[in-house]
């Protein structure tokens, strides 16, 4: 938490508890920020079923623990990729922050020129990462998510948005060889202690895990031979560390990368 304090690039903001929300597929991540410092992240799974109450349930025990507040939120900033949940968003906005929510949507200001034949496609997440590995990183940058669904994002010299590649993440993956091998069962899904498994298990961990990271580091060496003056190669979400420990390319991981996105945005469109 604190080399996230100490790296994010400073904007003109307000000192008041700025309540950050990143809505993945699996997670829901919440931020909060007091002035220019993040002080507290919550992780939640998502659910689409959930209301506004359960989350408000789940949520303020978490924020009694360290003494805060919800009421007195300046402003609460929602990135999200599950256009179901944003009704139950908007509704734990107003009752337990008392704010109306600012939606990272078309209209909201990014600094960020989008090259995208249809930028309404880009999911906001990939938009917020883009930003904060430009400010943080420099461009030309690639981004790497490891979420449900693994996402590279790049950022041009000119620090435009330039694109990106999705690809299924290693669970998804994972849980697609669990469902369709019939003599194969479920394993944790980690870095297997050798190359050559001498079990049913180790090689399957084997196979997925190194699978994987070669699926990433193929990519990624395309990529690199396209942009040779990248600067750097970031990676977040959850798996993130995992894939990063045997990747070739990754040295960056900035598990804060979409809440400093967020905190930027909410700054330049205060007012």
């Amino acid at each position: 938490m604190s080399e996230a304090r100490r790296r994010r690039p400073r904007e003109e903001g307000g000192s008041g508890l700025l309540v950050l929300v990143d809505v993945g597929n699996t997670n829901t991540v919440f931020g909060l920020y007091q002035g220019d410092d993040l002080v507290e992240s919550f992780r939640l799974s998502t659910e689409k079923e959930r209301t506004a109450d359960e989350y408000g349930s789940l949520l303020l025990p978490l924020f009694a623990r360290r003494g805060i507040d919800p009421a007195s939120a300046e402003a609460v900033v929602i990135s999200s990729v599950v256009p179901p949940l944003h009704l139950t968003l908007d509704h734990l906005a107003r009752r337990y922050f008392g704010k109306k929510p600012l939606f990272i949507e078309p209209g909201v200001r990014t600094g960020m020129p989008i090259r995208y034949d249809n930028p309404t496609e880009v999911g906001a997440d990939r938009i917020v990462n883009a930003l904060a590995a430009r400010e943080l990183y420099g461009a030309p940058v690639i981004v790497v998510d490891f979420g449900t669904a693994t996402t590279f994002d790049l950022v041009n010299a000119a620090g435009e948005y330039a694109g990106g590649i999705i690809s299924p993440g290693i669970m998804i993956s994972a849980e697609a060889l669990f469902a369709q091998a019939s003599r194969l069962y479920r394993v944790d899904v980690r870095k297997p202690a050798e190359l050559i498994g001498k079990n049913t298990a180790g090689a399957m961990q084997a196979g997925i895990y190194y699978g994987y990271v070669g699926l990433v580091d193929g990519i990624l060496e395309r990529l690199l031979a396209e942009m040779p003056d990248v600067k750097t190669i970031v990676a977040t979400g959850g798996q993130a560390d995992l894939i990063a420990s045997g990747s070739k390319f990754i040295r960056q991981v900035d598990p804060m990368l979409t809440l400093i996105g967020l905190k930027l945005i909410y700054d330049r469109n205060r007012g």
